[in-house]
């Protein structure tokens, strides 16, 4: 233990890495060799000077508490290699404490504290309310109606697409579908344009793709008349239909305090967009929340946090998205140590859980879960993770002592984690025994984003 807690693994430290080439370089200045000059305070800082080509020394200082970075190099990364290197010294114990921060770090931590403490009154002051209550409104009328003109034009195009036949969609290409994202855009309804762009990456995009088609023009179609309808939808449900057309809302209701377990952390992107996913469980809440943070194409959205750790903080839920999603009000001293994995269950439940979320949130693509005592298994159709069998004579754990071993229930892998990397470090866990398995469970299968073994239940292995 140090005075800013429990330093990081150097898997945790690595998955910070914005790319491969990132990973492997700051794996390389991860020795002492090429550092001079460091240091680490009580506060969350560690500092230090790396030799580099030039004659000059870059200059790394990392706030562990949010975790943010700043260096002195041209690299436009995220953190940079240099970065890396120095947590990555600091997680194998050879940055030592030192009583006095270098000026040049304390300039940049002063300058954070202070742009931390201003972010924070300005988001108080946006949670009270517009300045112009009434033009506020006026600007939210202007912009539903151009929305409800947009969705009735979308109406018409899909009208046109199935009496047309679906056929001739894989003859049209994507100008088609973008002109109409276009449109939709136009129309201030980003959920709907990204629904419109990937029907247009359906069409034409393998067997059975027909199919796939219609139900995402019916999924679509359902969107649009939900729109038209929602002052007679349920409070919960217009929320969520108001976010999936692209209305942003802010964060309702009280926040939450907890010791949240980071169970994994994601980016995915396209050329407009990068959309960052953390997902972290409640030691006490037992709630499960995801974070969303987004960045122009090419920038690594903030904050980023280690797989594994537990953050003391603040989230306040927004009221659409199954009252998952959630912001992060504050945070409570640097990441500390993991803890354990959280409760879950068998398959069955699982999917149990996913069909009640749907009945909230008909376009939901997946809902988080928790696998305990899963095996992955290898079958014709592919990979997929199987409830493992009770003991010989024995009863699974809150079974109600019931000792008859009924249908053992199994998820397939999408086709994308089946396609990952990380699925062997997932086989490599397991060494054909049942582990615990944190992901997303959807109409597509199981995507798996974390793990843990019964040999080591308090070490997070990110699977993402």
């Amino acid at each position: 233990m140090t005075e800013q807690g429990e330093r990081w693994t150097a898997e945790q430290v690595l998955a910070l890495a914005p790319d491969d080439p990132s990973r492997r370089a700051g794996g390389r200045l991860g020795t002492a060799g090429a550092w001079s000059g460091t240091g680490t305070g009580d506060q969350g800082a560690v500092w230090g000077l790396c030799k580099g080509s030039g004659r000059t020394p870059y200059r790394t200082v990392v706030d562990t508490t949010g975790p943010a970075y700043t260096c002195s190099c041209p690299s436009r990364k995220f953190p940079c290699k240099h970065a890396l290197g120095l947590l990555l010294l600091w997680s194998g114990g050879d940055v030592d404490a030192a009583g006095e921060v270098p000026d040049w770090a304390e300039t940049w931590l002063a300058g954070r504290r202070a742009r931390t403490a201003s972010a924070a009154r300005a988001t108080t002051g946006a949670a009270a309310g517009p300045a112009d209550p009434e033009a506020a409104r006026r600007r939210a009328e202007r912009r539903a109606a151009r929305i409800t003109a947009g969705a009735e034009e979308l109406e018409r195009r899909l009208a046109d697409l199935v009496r047309g036949g679906l056929a001739a969609a894989g003859q049209a290409g994507h100008g088609l579908w973008e002109e109409t994202a276009a449109r939709m855009v136009d129309a201030q309804a980003p959920g709907l344009a990204g629904r419109v762009r990937e029907l247009g990456t359906i069409a034409g995009s393998g067997p059975g793709w027909p199919v796939r088609l219609l139900e995402e023009c019916a999924l679509t179609h359902l969107l649009d008349r939900a729109w038209l309808s929602a002052d007679r939808l349920p409070g919960p449900l217009a929320a969520t239909v108001r976010s999936r057309v692209g209305l942003s809302a802010p964060p309702d209701g009280p926040t939450l305090r907890d010791h949240w377990l980071v169970l994994a952390q994601y980016d995915t992107a396209d050329s407009r967009l990068t959309t960052r996913r953390i997902w972290l469980h409640g030691r006490e809440s037992g709630r499960t929340a995801l974070l969303l943070s987004f960045g122009a194409a090419g920038r690594a959205p903030q904050p980023a946090f280690p797989v594994g750790v537990v953050l003391d903080a603040e989230l306040r839920p927004h009221a659409s998205g199954g009252g998952l999603r959630a912001e992060l009000v504050e945070q409570f001293g640097p990441p500390a140590a993991a803890g354990a994995a959280p409760a879950g269950g068998p398959v069955g439940a699982a999917l149990d859980a996913y069909g009640k979320a749907l009945r909230e949130d008909p376009w939901l693509d997946a809902w988080p879960v928790t696998l305990t005592d899963v095996v992955p298994a290898r079958t014709d159709h592919g990979w997929q993770l199987a409830d493992a069998p009770w003991p010989a004579g024995g009863a699974r754990e809150g079974s109600g002592g019931v000792a008859s071993d009924p249908a053992r229930e199994a998820v397939p892998l999408t086709r994308a984690a089946q396609a990952h990397p990380a699925l062997w470090r997932l086989i490599a866990l397991s060494g054909g025994g049942p582990v615990t398995v944190f992901g997303e469970v959807g109409h597509q299968g199981f995507t798996p984003l974390a793990g843990w073994s019964a040999d080591a239940p308090g070490e997070t292995v990110p699977l993402v």
